[in-house]
């Protein structure tokens, strides 16, 4: 009888420590550490810098996310300098998030970044909300308030963006299809756009590239083309983290 008392009392336990550690599991914190060197920083089909580092700092729970992301040029002073916030939530394929985007041009002539006045500030706040199917996502920005395009009648457009991604696997490579669309006009994307736009058709390709057996680097190419503007690029770049 023992015996029995004390095997029960053994499996408690266990079953107990299992939870515990479950709960703990799924209560942790995430942390996300990155950087990625680009050839050329292309942005919804925009042309917006040469070689840049583009640095990423994160932290997760249970769905919510905060993170950080910059961008800044290395080979040429004048091109875009970029520091974004985004607090987004995930459940399942949906989410949902607000990002403020700061340039180093805008409406401030002094480019401060703790600049928030309506009419004199270089952010721009927007909404996004999106699904992932596993086989295809989908995307919705709009811009809310901040350093916001003006429609052809000279109010605040609102300007949006709505993107699709189709991933796929070939020869051992991931990649990703790309159609970006601005639905309405605005002059807050480069070259004002009048109307409904095709401004982003993209393919990239990612592969890892095996360093050690703890370590790889993944490296990624890109062929942008925007019918906008008749522009294409190449872009070629590679990731950095822990």
């Amino acid at each position: 009888m023992k015996k029995i008392v004390l095997l029960a009392m053994g499996l408690v336990m266990s079953m107990t420590v299992m939870a515990q550690d479950e709960i703990e599991s799924e209560s942790k914190i995430e942390t996300t550490i990155s950087g990625d060197i680009v050839s050329r920083y292309i942005w919804r089909g925009q042309d917006l810098g040469d070689v840049s580092l583009q640095p990423t700092l994160g932290i997760g729970y249970k769905g919510f996310s905060l993170s950080a992301w910059g961008s800044v040029g290395l080979s040429n002073s004048e091109d875009t300098k970029e520091f974004d916030l985004t607090l987004a939530y995930t459940i399942g394929g949906f989410n949902i998030g607000i990002t403020d985007y700061w340039f180093n041009a805008g409406l401030d002539p002094d480019n401060r970044y703790f600049m928030y006045k309506a009419h004199s500030t270089n952010h721009v706040f927007e909404a996004n909300i999106g699904y992932d199917f596993g086989f295809a996502s989908l995307q919705w920005y709009t811009n809310f308030a901040g350093n916001d395009g003006v429609n052809k009648s000279g109010k605040r457009a609102y300007s949006s963006y709505f993107e699709a991604n189709v991933p796929f696997k070939l020869a051992t490579v991931d990649w990703t299809a790309t159609v970006g669309i601005i639905p309405y006009a605005t002059s807050f994307y480069n070259d004002w756009t009048s109307g409904f736009s095709v401004t982003n058709v993209a393919l990239k390709a990612t592969k890892d590239i095996k360093i050690t057996d703890s370590f790889s680097i993944p490296i990624f190419g890109q062929v942008v083309a925007n019918p906008r503007t008749e522009k294409a690029y190449l872009v070629l770049g590679f990731t950095l983290q822990p």
